[in-house]
């Protein structure tokens, strides 16, 4: 049996992505255990912490990363290079394992010395992408700059007077680390990333997997939409348009075109008889204020089998990402049978097939954002998940390519 280990920097994680695939390879012949900096995980055997003085380290390195982020433009999200982590080579999961990943690392867990330590035990690693920061200088979302293909210098996250204070020299580290391994591998969930993953200059001359992120259909699947209503205390009768976000202001998320799209959209409908159903983040009055529909919160779920209710109350789950790799919520949503309407971006594409599963707007037009949420509504459009995101497949392909990598590392 193949031992893998996956390095998250915390469970859960947003979106629980890494951890869902550790789960699901368990579930299917593979022993599969995790490494993270701190968990919530705790009835789970096969995940291990690093404990209280690896908690410290990480602290020091957010105050450096705090730094950082006063040189940043907000606008553009997050900026990361780690400066301090931890030296996990010898650890017991580690020295085990015939396969390691890296998934979101970083927050203090992994330097690119630390990964770097880890790469020169010689085992295969897959660096699976959640965002684009292993194929930039830095940066976890890139909206419309090209950089990342050529040197990632002149950087728009940074101030004018700090253009090239990090990116191009995270840029140039990592160029130093990739080029030096040959036992490096990426992958990435979405069509999207691991095209641009082909195109970066850290990455195109690497092998590059495209692999979709599991869903756990048992627990993410239509139910009796009054029956969820009933459990939420939520009106049976309204129309529910629903959104989820851990911060709605954040830069990636959207919330001012689906502001603005709701806005258009109560020109066109009974206000009285629709409303906004808000999860993953706390109850915001400014949100309340700029929605001209009833606004029910429900603050952070504490499971997904919670979270399925939620999917499964409402009529139309709206997703105006800026930027996103493989949003999960889009495909819990349609798992649940809600369809979705969301920008044409990122990953996006490749779970909505517009307008028969849910509607692709023009990316940033809050105009057709509101007419596919009414298009949704209007012509009872049911959500699906497409065939690419059933488990089976997902976890052979999984199991191919540890075959593969075994077998080109061991001729090597």
């Amino acid at each position: 049996m193949i031992n893998v280990v996956h390095l998250q920097t915390h469970l859960p994680s947003s979106g629980n992505a890494a951890y869902r695939l550790h789960r699901a390879l368990n579930q299917h012949g593979v022993q599969s255990t995790m490494l993270t900096l701190s968990s919530e995980v705790s009835w789970d055997k096969n995940v291990e912490t690093l404990g209280l003085k690896n908690e410290i380290i990480a602290t020091i390195n957010s105050k450096f990363h705090s730094a950082q982020s006063k040189k940043t433009v907000p606008e553009y999200g997050l900026f990361s290079y780690p400066i301090i982590g931890n030296n996990i080579s010898q650890h017991n999961l580690i020295q085990d394992a015939d396969v390691i990943y890296f998934h979101w690392t970083l927050a203090g867990f992994l330097s690119i010395k630390n990964m770097r330590q880890l790469a020169k035990l010689g085992k295969p690693i897959i660096v699976f992408m959640h965002d684009v920061w292993y194929i930039t200088g830095g940066c976890h979302y890139n909206f419309t700059c090209n950089n990342y293909q050529i040197d990632c210098s002149n950087c728009q996250v940074f101030t004018e007077k700090n253009k090239n204070s990090l990116s191009k020299k995270g840029f140039q580290k990592k160029k130093d680390f990739y080029s030096n391994f040959n036992n490096l591998s990426f992958a990435a969930p979405s069509s999207w990333l691991t095209n641009m993953a082909k195109e970066s200059a850290l990455t195109k001359n690497k092998p590059v997997y495209h692999i979709p992120n599991i869903i756990d259909h048992k627990v993410f699947k239509p139910i009796n939409k009054l029956q969820a209503r009933e459990i939420l205390n939520l009106n049976t009768e309204e129309t529910i348009i629903s959104f989820g976000a851990a911060s709605p202001n954040s830069p990636y998320k959207g919330w001012n075109y689906l502001k603005d799209a709701l806005n258009i959209l109560a020109s066109k409908v009974d206000s009285k008889k629709v409303s906004v159903l808000l999860f993953g983040s706390d109850y915001d009055q400014r949100v309340v204020d700029a929605v001209p529909f009833k606004v029910n919160f429900l603050g952070y779920m504490k499971d997904d089998r919670a979270t399925s209710l939620v999917y499964n109350a409402a009529d139309v789950f709206v997703a105006p990402s800026m930027a996103d790799n493989l949003p999960t919520t889009v495909m819990e949503s349609l798992c649940c049978g809600t369809p979705v309407a969301g920008f044409n971006i990122g990953g996006i594409p490749d779970m909505i097939h517009h307008k028969k599963n849910g509607y692709l707007a023009e990316y940033k037009n809050s105009t057709d954002l509101a007419e596919g949420i009414l298009y949704c509504l209007q012509n009872n459009i049911q959500g699906y998940a497409p065939p690419l995101f059933d488990t089976l497949p997902i976890i052979n392909s999984h199991k191919e390519l540890h075959k593969e990598l075994l077998s080109t590392n061991s001729l090597t």
